[in-house]
């Protein structure tokens, strides 16, 4: 039976896996280095904004930056997969933001905190409607963008990651059991940049996602 976007929505989210520094573009514009293996980070299932609409930023933070971004969804529970394994246990994507505090974030690298905040807030992950996953070579063949207030801030092939989609299931794998509805945030290009008040952004992944939200 084929699946559809409305029913891929109904498995209850466990974890988000975040990945950072994806992309050397990107990583190049934060000052950082280009990682030897994927820099991992979780946001609490409370991030998750489903669907678009309305965003409300956070009001201890004063500098909130868009990262646009591949989300996958895990379908099967496991650990320590191959890349040939991991092929296997995705059954949707979308489009999301990974939304920073970028403040608190440069202040909590400063003093070697956690970023548990800066990037875990409310409404921190908003992410389409899940679209039926044809295979992780199709997603990562297609082109990622960001449009605020109707000008392009973020665009890049998939193909572009410095970790393929399989490495990357497998590789959080070794370090975090995959459970069936847990989500990867796969990392974003260059062009990050701060979002205010009244912004629209509309993210997508070629003609398939497409996710739209307002700035409260």
């Amino acid at each position: 039976m084929e699946t559809s976007a409305h029913s891929l929505a109904t498995l209850p989210v466990g974890k988000i896996v975040c990945v950072g520094r994806n992309f050397a573009e990107h990583a190049r514009e934060l000052d950082s280095g280009i990682p030897s293996e994927p820099v991992l980070f979780l946001k609490p299932p409370t991030a998750l904004l489903l669907g678009g609409g309305m965003v409300e930023l956070p009001s201890f933070s004063k500098e909130v930056h868009h990262e646009v971004e591949l989300v996958l969804r895990i379908s099967k529970g496991g650990k320590n997969w191959s890349a040939e394994d991991s092929e296997r246990c995705v059954d949707a994507f979308a489009v999301g933001l990974d939304l920073t505090a970028r403040d608190l974030q440069n202040e909590a690298k400063k003093k070697g905190l956690p970023w548990a905040v800066a990037k875990g807030f409310d409404g921190s992950a908003p992410i389409s409607e899940l679209q039926p996953c044809q295979g992780l070579k199709s997603v990562s063949s297609q082109t990622i963008q960001l449009l605020v207030n109707g000008v392009p801030r973020q665009r890049s092939p998939l193909s572009a990651m410095l970790f393929s989609l399989p490495e990357l299931i497998a590789f959080v794998s070794t370090r975090f059991r995959w459970e069936p509805g847990d989500l990867l945030f796969t990392g974003t290009p260059a062009g990050v940049g701060p979002v205010v008040s009244g912004d629209h952004l509309v993210a997508t992944i070629g003609t398939t996602a497409r996710l739209e939200l307002w700035v409260k």
